[in-house]
Parts: C-alpha cells; sequence; structure tokens
C-alpha cells in the first residue's frame, strides 16, 4: 500500500452470507453484488478495496467454517475481476479467519478490529489475538499487512488510547493502526486523530466518518481512509455503493494530493 498518497480504502460490505441468520440462500446473489460495488470503488478511482462480513449480524467473535469457506469464495471472485489492492475484514474479531482468507485470495491486507488488549462490545468481552496472528503469519509468510484498530468502534474502552496505540504497534505488531469515531459512519475525533499523526510510527488510517466535507480536514492528520458509509447511495450504508459519490470524494483527494 503506498501511503505516500494517502490511499482511498472503498468499503464492500457483503450481504448476509451462508451460516448467517439473515442469509437468503443465494450465494451467487451475494457475490454478484459484492462485485457490483467493488468495480465501481475500482471505477470510480479509489486506491484499494476491503471486503467485510457486514451483513452477517449479529456478529459471534469469531466465524464459523461455512463463513470463513463463503467469504473466501466472494473475495475469489473480486480478485479476479478487480486489480485494486484487496482487504479483508471478518467481523467481529476475526483475524485469523481475516489473514487465512487473505492467503487464500493473495489479498494485500487485513483489518483487525481489536490486536492489542480488551475491548467491552454488543459481543460481550473481545480480547487482542496478537499472538495468535503473530503465530500464523511466522507459519504463512507472506506480504499481508496487518492494520489494527486502537479503540475500535462499536465498543467501550477502558485503558488510555495513548498506551493503546503503542501496545497495538509495539506489541502487538501492527503495521498499521486504524482510528475510527464510536460507530459506523460516525465521525473521529480529530484531536484523537491528530495524537496519533504525532506518535504513531506507523501509517494512520481513518475508519470511519470520512466525508466529502471533512476530507480536506482530516487530510492534515492521516495516511489514508476507510469509506464506507459515504460513498453509498444516498449516503446509507446499507445501499449499494454510488459511483457519482465514490468519484466525487476520489477526485477531491487527487486535488489534496501535492
Amino acid at each position: 500500500m503506498d501511503f505516500d498518497r494517502k490511499p482511498l480504502i472503498g468499503m464492500v460490505h457483503l450481504k448476509p452470507l451462508p451460516g448467517s441468520y439473515r442469509y437468503e440462500g443465494d450465494l451467487d446473489g451475494v457475490v454478484e453484488a459484492a462485485l457490483r460495488d467493488a468495480k465501481t470503488i475500482e471505477k470510480a478511482g479509489f486506491d484499494a478495496v476491503m471486503v467485510e462480513n457486514f451483513g452477517d449480524v449479529p456478529f459471534p467473535k469469531y466465524v464459523d467454517k461455512t463463513t470463513v469457506a463463503a467469504f473466501t469464495a466472494v473475495a475469489k471472485e473480486i480478485r479476479g475481476e478487480v486489480s485494486l489492492p484487496l482487504g479483508i475484514n471478518v467481523l467481529r474479531n476475526d483475524g485469523i479467519a481475516a489473514y487465512s482468507i487473505a492467503y487464500a485470495v493473495k489479498a494485500d491486507f487485513i483489518r483487525v478490529n481489536v490486536l492489542s488488549g480488551v475491548a467491552y462490545t454488543d459481543q460481550g468481552v473481545i480480547e487482542g489475538i496478537a499472538h495468535e496472528l503473530a503465530r500464523l503469519r511466522r507459519l504463512l509468510p507472506s506480504k499481508i499487512q496487518v492494520f489494527a484498530d486502537v479503540h475500535v468502534k462499536h465498543a467501550v474502552h477502558f485503558s488510555d488510547f495513548e498506551d493503546s496505540l503503542r501496545d497495538t504497534v509495539e506489541r502487538g505488531l501492527a503495521d498499521a493502526v486504524v482510528v475510527s469515531g464510536k460507530a459506523t459512519g460516525k465521525p473521529v475525533d480529530i484531536e484523537r486523530l491528530a495524537l496519533a499523526k504525532r506518535i504513531a510510527p506507523v501509517p494512520v488510517l481513518v475508519g470511519s466518518g470520512t466525508t466529502y466535507e471533512n476530507l480536506p480536514e482530516l487530510w492534515k492528520h492521516a495516511d489514508g481512509f476507510i469509506v464506507g458509509t459515504w460513498i453509498k447511495r444516498n449516503g446509507k450504508v446499507e445501499n449499494e455503493v454510488s459511483l457519482e459519490r465514490a468519484r466525487k470524494l476520489a477526485s477531491l483527494a487527487i486535488d489534496l494530493r501535492p
């Protein structure tokens, strides 16, 4: 990932997969919707695409084999038809599954919600998986990068943000860190983002709430942007990716680059 250009990473939010409670029995339809969004993101001029099992609510902490198999099938189709760097995020915190899928489909990076420390979430207490992931990376060496959240969204944290960031990088071995707002689509706290940028020895990405209106301000404090909600039709996360909105944001990023 070329962080010098401050990449825009567009989200492909998968429809419910086999094994989830809302799966509608049509895996081909899941693939078609995912490919449509991924191709729209590429056509709009984004720098990368990340795939996430967003539709699988309520999320388990770690997914089952059915989800891994279906997710891999979808990601493989995207990898075959979209030339952008590809990322994998398996909710709620299955970095082992994410890395395994990424390795199988030759993806470029994964996102891990809780790499180090503890988060109190709607799935219960989630503990970091840095040791397990480091062991898998040694077993299956690759160039797959790990983007790790610090004080992940949809969670309560009792640890100090700065300490958590340092632990995520120095002890969790993250290749980049992600700073988000409180929930999907919610804006990041600028002061916290600026702090992360000052102290992090690795790239800092905005993980939620990036819009056309706030991108110029966020640009001053971040090395990349993971964008999902704003590029959807009418800015609604449940809708398909809008070429017009995605292209508008990508054009602004071009203007902001030196």
